[in-house]
């Protein structure tokens, strides 16, 4: 039985920001266990965007977040800057998060109805123990901008803005400590489509101004060629094609990757998003 592909032999004369090997996950179930991801193995580059695609169930949102650590592998690792991540207890652990964030998929469930957009974007700050430079007002500023918003959002509560702009809000949230890696989990797939495709463009910008590095989760593959470099298709939480991101679109090796491609609607031109 062939192996799946895993994207790091052929890409072993870069250095990976981030490195998957072998992450499994079971959960008990009826007297046994559930396997919901299966030896999955990837690499993502520094700057680079990785699209994780595959229908619901797939495995997508439970491979991030055993990548971040906010759930533990039952077998594998993950290396960042070549280096295995600590357990999710480690003092360490906690210095890293600086460097990795993510965005969720529900814009509002994600921020606390009780606190103003200034408490929101301290948050990171006070719970890292660290003071921006240039002033902390400057700074939130500074935020809010690189997201389209300005800083009459401020001393405003979540329920008084849009989805799309609860999204920006969480966006600019997660860069506050200023991270390398951003996991964005089905960032707009609760935004209307013409909100959502002004939120993939303001993501394609951040990451050509920043430098940043995406782990891009959708179900959609048009989106997905539209933003990210590479492409991993995931089914029943196994990896079954990984490669560049128009090749696959254009010329899928695998039987599932055709039939999500069939399903989703016609490829868009460069430069447009399809939701």
């Amino acid at each position: 039985m062939e192996a799946p592909p895993n994207g790091v032999e052929d890409r072993a004369d870069r250095t990976p920001l981030v490195e998957a090997r072998g992450l499994t996950k079971e959960y008990p179930r009826g007297g046994g266990v559930t396997r919901v991801v299966d030896g999955v193995s990837f690499v993502i580059l520094p700057g680079e965007s990785l699209g994780l695609v595959g229908e619901s169930g797939s495995g997508k949102s439970t491979v991030a977040r055993m990548l971040l650590r906010l759930i533990e592998p039952t077998s594998g690792e993950v290396l960042f800057e070549g280096q295995p991540l600590p357990p999710a207890s480690s003092a360490r652990l906690r210095d890293l998060r600086r460097r990795m964030q993510i965005v969720f998929q529900d814009p509002y469930a994600a921020l606390n109805p009780r606190m103003r957009v200034h408490q929101i974007l301290l948050e990171p700050f006070k719970i890292h123990r660290e003071t921006p430079a240039g002033g902390t007002q400057a700074r939130l500023r500074e935020l809010l901008h690189s997201v389209g918003l300005d800083e009459s959002a401020l001393p405003r509560y979540p329920h008084e803005f849009s989805g799309g702009q609860r999204q920006r809000i969480n966006i600019a949230r997660a860069l506050a400590l200023r991270p390398s890696l951003l996991v964005l989990d089905e960032p707009v797939s609760a935004l209307d489509v013409s909100v959502g495709a002004q939120v993939i463009n303001l993501l394609r910008d951040l990451q050509r101004t920043l430098g940043l590095t995406y782990l891009f989760i959708s179900h959609s593959m048009p989106l997905v060629r539209y933003l990210c470099d590479r492409v991993a298709v995931m089914q029943h939480g196994r990896l079954l094609e990984i490669g560049d991101c128009m090749q696959v679109c254009e010329a899928p090796s695998n039987p599932y990757t055709r039939q999500l491609i069939a399903a989703t609607p016609a490829m868009p031109p460069a430069g447009a998003p399809a939701l």
